[in-house]
C-alpha cells in the first residue's frame, strides 16, 4: 500500500501517478504534534501497513484544509477519519454519510473550519465525492504531544479495520 503523503514533503512520498485510477480516496485529518487530535493521521500509518484493494489511495490530509482540493479530481468516494470534539467519551467511534455539507458536525478537530470550506468549495464546483466521515472523539487536546490516549488509541484498530474493509467494497462498486 502506498501512502501519499506530499502535503507533509516527505522524502518517502509516492506522485499520484503511483496510483493511477484510484476511485476512492482514504483521507487522515490530524495533527500529530496535539495527541489524540492526530488520531486520523495515526490510522493512515496503520491502513498503510497492510495491502489494500485496487482503486484505493491513502492521503495524509494533515491540517491542509482547502489545499486538499485538488486531491478529490477523479475520486467518486472520500472516506475521511478526524478527531472530534463532541462531548463524548474519549475513543467513542461514530459514522456519518453526510449528503450535504450543513449535515457534516461541528465539532470536527481543531480545524473545523478549514474542513467545512474544503467540502463547501467541493460542492460549488461541482466535485463533492460521496463522503464516509468516520470520527473519534477526544477529549483533550495536547499541544506538543505525539502520544495518544489510552481511549482514543484502543478506537484506532477498530477504525482501520472498518475504513479497510469499506474502502475495499467501495472500490469494488466504482470497478
Amino acid at each position: 500500500m502506498l501512502l501519499d503523503s506530499t502535503l507533509e514533503g516527505e522524502a518517502y512520498a509516492h506522485p499520484l501517478a503511483a496510483v493511477p485510477g484510484a476511485r476512492v480516496l482514504v483521507l487522515g485529518i490530524g495533527n500529530v504534534l496535539m495527541g489524540d487530535e492526530g488520531v486520523g493521521v495515526h490510522v493512515l500509518r496503520q491502513l498503510e501497513q497492510e495491502p489494500c484493494a485496487a482503486g484505493v489511495r491513502l492521503l495524509d490530509g494533515g491540517t491542509g484544509g482547502v489545499s486538499l482540493l485538488t486531491e478529490f479530481d477523479g475520486v467518486q468516494s472520500i472516506i475521511l477519519i478526524d478527531a472530534t470534539r463532541d462531548g463524548r467519551p474519549a475513543g467513542t467511534i461514530t459514522y456519518l454519510h453526510p449528503d450535504r455539507v450543513v449535515d457534516l458536525p461541528r465539532g470536527l478537530g481543531a480545524h473545523d473550519f478549514g474542513l467545512k470550506d474544503l467540502f463547501a468549495a467541493a460542492a460549488l464546483i461541482g466535485q463533492l465525492p460521496g463522503l464516509h466521515l468516520y470520527t473519534i472523539s477526544v477529549e483533550t487536546i495536547r499541544p506538543m504531544c505525539t502520544e495518544l490516549s489510552p481511549a482514543v488509541a484502543a478506537a484506532v484498530p477498530v477504525v482501520t479495520g472498518t475504513a479497510r474493509a469499506h474502502a475495499a467494497r467501495l472500490a469494488a462498486s466504482a470497478a
